[in-house]
């Protein structure tokens, strides 16, 4: 590996961090804060809700592509999530819920933002043949950011308090903040194009668009529905928050592997190869949760579920993120990425928002049965996505 690659993998390494950070606090800590809190799962999957401006980020892309530099963005949104994440910590979730709930939205809203950003300059500086390479390495950072915002956080929640858990998030958010002033330019960044909509434009005359598109949408919605539920479902069954925070450890070693697998089977095997069948393990991991749903209070179960869910899912997001960018022109990096980011966060949006009440209404175990069948409509979809065509993406 040229010290070149070597230290492009690093910086987005540190990038993929800054980014999984606030994903994963929102998806995981969130609803482990909330459940034990006295929240019920109907108002856990409705402040899920909150992640729309992920779905939404396509329509202020295009002023990522057009005004400021990458880094700029990217260190004014992780100053907000920094300010964002001292006020969730000082709101009551019972006797404040619409504070909440606002706060949620401005934490979301300010992590899309910097999520176009780290997209754009991921594609920008990596070629079409590193991709599978530099997404290992952004899915193993991504979530090694859950084992601090997911395990860390919730062990100091347990130890000392959740107000104590939250400062300690700021914390980290600032000394991102800081470290990005350090980020290195690259070279294309913020080209100014005649219009704010030509990205969109370009992107819309490809005949192949909708199928794209509904690959995008369809692809991990088992993944997106269960999302939202595992946590509360530990809780119900008896998880401490010590317990939590070490199952989550071990959750990112699995995922790593799986990423790490994944990457590597994705460069030679080739993308679409690496999507359908790494694709259909990642939809097996639905029947894992709803075996461990039905068998009872079973932690053991549970646990075997949870970590098979996550190196499935790191094998089919290495292959899914890979395609992803292979289809985008790298001049309108940050537009047409995050409108394909923006259609998959669309569905998790919508199947989270009313996760809480078909896990109430049908139980856990048929619901998490009924998320597997969720999966199986995006490979209808392969005949259509082999044969899109791939932009090439120089470094």
């Amino acid at each position: 590996m040229s010290r070149s690659l070597a230290a492009r993998l690093g910086w987005l390494g540190v990038l993929s961090v800054a980014s999984g950070l606030p994903y994963f606090f929102f998806v995981e800590t969130v609803p482990v804060y909330l459940a034990t809190r006295g929240v019920g799962l109907a108002q856990i999957g409705l402040a899920s809700g909150a992640s729309l401006p992920w779905a939404l980020k396509v329509f202020w892309a295009p002023l990522v592509d057009r005004f400021g530099k990458r880094a700029g963005w990217i260190r004014a949104c992780l100053a907000g999530l920094t300010i964002a994440t001292i006020l969730f910590g000082g709101l009551n979730p019972v006797a404040r819920p619409l504070a909440v709930g606002v706060v949620l939205v401005l934490f979301v809203t300010l992590s899309a933002t910097q999520d176009i950003a780290i997209d754009a300059y991921t594609i920008e500086i990596t070629a079409t043949r590193e991709l599978g390479l530099a997404n290992s390495v952004r899915i193993a950072a991504y979530r090694g950011a859950s084992f601090i915002s997911s395990a860390l956080l919730v062990w100091l929640a347990a130890w000392s308090g959740w107000t104590t858990a939250f400062a300690a998030g700021a914390g980290l958010f600032a000394l991102l903040t800081l470290g990005t002033v350090l980020l290195p330019p690259t070279g294309g960044e913020s080209t100014a194009h005649p219009s704010l909509g030509e990205p969109l434009v370009a992107f819309l005359r490809r005949n192949d668009l909708w199928a794209i598109a509904l690959f995008a949408l369809f692809f991990k919605l088992d993944i997106s529905a269960m999302e939202p539920m595992t946590k509360p479902f530990w809780v119900e069954r008896g998880f401490t928050l010590g317990e939590i925070a070490t199952l989550t450890t071990f959750r990112l070693l699995a995922t790593i592997a799986g990423a790490t697998l994944g990457g590597v089977l994705a460069t030679r095997i080739g993308i679409f190869r690496a999507l359908w069948s790494m694709g259909l393990v990642q939809l097996l991991s639905s029947l894992g949760y709803a075996l461990a749903a039905a068998v009872g209070p079973n932690k053991t179960a549970i646990t075997g579920a949870a970590l098979f869910e996550n190196f499935a899912a790191g094998l089919g997001t290495a292959a899914f993120l890979a395609f992803l960018m292979s289809v985008c022109e790298r001049r309108y990096a940050a537009t047409q990425y995050a409108l394909l980011t923006a259609l998959f966060a669309l569905s998790r949006w919508a199947v989270g928002l009313g996760s809480g009440f078909l896990a109430e209404r049908f139980g856990f175990a048929h619901y998490f049965l009924l998320t597997f069948f969720l999966g199986l409509p995006a490979y209808l979809l392969l005949p259509w996505i082999r044969n899109a065509p791939q932009a090439e993406t120089t470094a």
